[in-house]
């Protein structure tokens, strides 16, 4: 699997405005609540809309793109527990707990809003506190709390979460014609397909007679071409639609492409 940087087991996120984020590698799977606002996340084709006093839980290893919407005059918030494979293979060790059957169409869930999830939510507002550090055998124990409230409230998540399995080899062209917007590097592209970083290569310019990075740039800016010209979409608003990370490596690369700058294209 790709390095990543490890992300708090414990987050609470507030945004006061509109948060179009774009896009997010789901490295852990997470369990969260909407505490006020509304968010958006599209993964797999799949949409799930979530709003205030929503839980959910996502499962790891997916792309996906979210908007979180802030109510009238407030603010956006949310809590999230990521749950580390380490700590899923303790429990697992120690409470015997196997994958039954591959559970692979499961992506995201909607869980019913119990006692159980209430009072846990409650209990983690101590490790929210800025003012005091959070002592990692207690952040442990309480994302371990969160898995045995899921198994009990939600036996359907035994197979999601003691699924310990890396991703198997895809189609492809398939995968890569689904996901390319996605602003991931190429050794993500790999993983998630199933293939070390030089198979992926390899792969890929069989299927597409490019290189993984030229293609990705050629796709993301025919489709920038297409928002601008036939949409009327402005260069602002469609670099992190297409896939680019910043406007003016956008710029750049566009004018490289069609010869004009996309503020000046059908001028």
């Amino acid at each position: 699997m790709p390095n990543q940087l490890k992300r708090p087991d414990i987050m609470f996120s507030c945004y006061a405005q509109k948060s179009s984020e774009g896009e997010q590698f789901i490295p852990s799977h997470s369990l969260g609540l909407v505490i006020a606002g509304t968010s958006e996340i599209f993964i797999g084709g799949e949409k799930f809309t979530f709003s205030d006093g929503d839980f959910r839980f996502f499962r790891r290893n997916q792309l996906a793109r979210y908007t979180k919407y802030p109510p009238a005059g407030g603010e956006f918030k949310s809590i999230s527990i990521n749950i580390s494979q380490e700590i899923l293979q303790s429990i697992s060790s120690e409470y015997n707990l196997q994958m039954e059957k591959p559970n692979h169409d499961l992506k995201g869930l909607a869980l019913e809003n119990n006692s159980l999830l209430k009072n846990y939510i409650d209990s983690l507002w101590p490790y929210l506190d800025g003012n005091s550090a959070a002592n990692q055998a207690l952040v442990d124990l309480k994302v371990k709390e969160a898995v045995m409230i899921l198994l009990q409230t939600n036996p359907v998540l035994k197979d999601v979460l003691f699924d310990f399995s890396e991703p198997g080899k895809i189609d492809l062209e398939a995968y890569m014609n689904a996901n390319y917007k996605f602003n991931v590097d190429i050794n993500r592209f790999a993983y998630l397909t199933g293939r070390s970083l030089a198979t992926f290569k390899r792969d890929f310019e069989k299927i597409f007679n490019l290189s993984p990075n030229r293609w990705l740039q050629k796709k993301r800016l025919n489709d920038a071409y297409y928002l601008i010209t036939e949409k009327g979409w402005k260069s602002s608003d469609v670099y992190l639609e297409v896939g680019f990370k910043d406007l003016s490596h956008f710029s750049f690369a566009f004018k490289k492409a069609f010869g004009k700058a996309p503020s000046r294209v059908g001028v």
